[in-house]
Formats: structure tokens, C-alpha cells, sequence
């Protein structure tokens, strides 16, 4: 899979200080996906993948006064738990990410993410939860999925102050069957 994500920051307590001068920014999410049915109306889902993510807050906001982007390049593993009702989906789940890398971006100045313990630190670890659904369509012996889900993080991601991610991903998935069910019983 490969799509593009949109995503924001949540800044916790002072979040609806910043609500006016919060812009999402849009990232890219490329991996993969493993879809083992349990029933024919229950599945689970499984992904890796990577995805780019972040934040912007518009100028003259009340945290740093000049625009600020921060961008996240993270490592996500989410596992769903997926209803089907006939082309439609839901799924929801946990997720844990690792982000490996990150810039933060203030007027002009630009500043790797320092993934320390100290105050203007990052943290390389996040937990969230996904929830979303989708539809099917059959193409020939494939299938094509579009998939909407919504990730809210449950973790601070800052050492300093609050910093939770939250984003929007529009996935479109093209999947073909396995001839046989690797899990089924031989």
C-alpha cells in the first residue's frame, strides 16, 4: 500500500489555546498488509508500514509566535480487528509506532528531533488506536479496498510538554487471495 495521510498534533491541555493557528499536514504511509480471516464476517488485520506524519501551527500562535511544522518519520504496526457486511468493512485496534527520525521547523530555523530525556526531547515510542471501515470491490481474481480510518494516539510523544498525534488515512489496498490459507489446517 501506498497513500497519503493527513495529520495534527493535539497539544493536550493547551490545545484549545492553539485550536485557531493548528494546520494539518499531509504525509505519505507505504507498507504492508496481511488480512487472515477468522469467519467470513470476522477477520484480522495486520500492517507494517512506514508513514510520515506531523503538524503545523500558523504564525504569531501563543507556543512559539512564528510558524512552526513538526514532522515525524515513524515505523507503525497496528492490529484491527475487521466486521464485514458484505462489501463493507469496520475494523478498529491498537497500534504501536517507533518513530526513527524527526525535524522540527521555527520561522526559518530548522532542528533534528533529539530523541532524549530532557526538555525539547522527543520520545521514540507511541501507542494508539485506529478505527475506520471501508469497502470492497472484486476485480477479476483481485480485490480493491478503500479504507478510511481515523488514528488517535494515546501517548505523549514529548518530554516537555503535551504532544499527542492524531491523523486521517485514505488508503486504497490492492490485495489478491492466497491460493491456499497459510493458517488454515493442512
Amino acid at each position: 500500500m501506498i497513500n497519503v495521510v493527513s495529520t495534527h498534533l493535539n497539544y493536550g491541555s493547551a490545545n484549545s489555546e492553539l485550536a485557531d493557528y493548528k494546520k494539518t499536514t499531509n504525509g505519505i504511509q507505504a507498507g504492508a498488509s496481511f488480512l487472515a480471516g477468522i469467519t467470513p464476517a470476522f477477520s484480522l488485520v495486520s500492517e507494517f508500514y512506514y508513514i510520515r506524519r506531523g503538524g503545523k501551527l500558523k504564525a504569531n500562535n501563543p507556543l512559539s509566535g512564528n510558524e512552526t511544522t513538526l514532522r515525524l518519520n515513524t515505523l507503525e504496526l497496528p492490529v484491527l480487528a475487521r466486521l464485514h457486511i458484505g462489501s463493507l468493512y469496520v475494523n478498529a485496534g491498537p497500534s504501536i509506532a517507533y518513530n526513527l527520525s524527526g525535524k522540527n521547523k521555527i520561522g526559518e530555523l530548522s532542528n533534528k528531533l533529539s530523541f532524549s530525556n530532557s526538555s525539547e526531547g522527543f520520545k521514540r515510542f507511541d501507542a494508539s488506536v485506529q478505527i475506520g471501515g471501508g469497502v470492497e470491490f472484486p476485480f477479476k481474481q483481485k480485490r480493491i479496498a478503500v479504507d478510511i480510518r481515523y488514528n488517535y494516539g494515546l501517548t505523549n510523544i514529548a518530554y516537555g510538554r503535551e504532544i499527542y498525534n492524531r491523523g486521517v488515512m485514505v488508503s486504497v489496498f490492492f490485495s489478491k487471495a492466497w491460493k491456499t490459507n497459510p493458517l488454515g489446517k493442512k
